[in-house]
């Protein structure tokens, strides 16, 4: 396996990551609004989630940007 096609499948995995906590942070957050809780294990409030989501993301945009560079330097003449 080489380096791009794990960069790849590091970055599929943590957009699909980001995407679930920001999920169960949404959910969370209305659970909690209504007196009731999701997490018990964690004891993460609503925010905490959507702040690893944000975080997870920032990495996946930066895996990205490397990729989009390394493509833009192979097209030069």
């Amino acid at each position: 396996m080489n380096l791009e096609k794990l960069i790849s499948m590091v970055s599929r995995l943590f957009f699909l990551a980001a995407f679930g906590l920001l999920g169960l942070g949404f959910i969370e957050g209305v659970a909690n609004a209504t007196g009731y809780t999701i997490i018990t294990t964690f004891q993460y409030r609503a925010g905490r989630l959507v702040e690893f989501a944000a975080v997870l993301l920032v990495f996946v945009i930066a895996m990205q940007m490397r990729e989009l560079k390394a493509e833009l330097k192979s097209r030069k003449p």
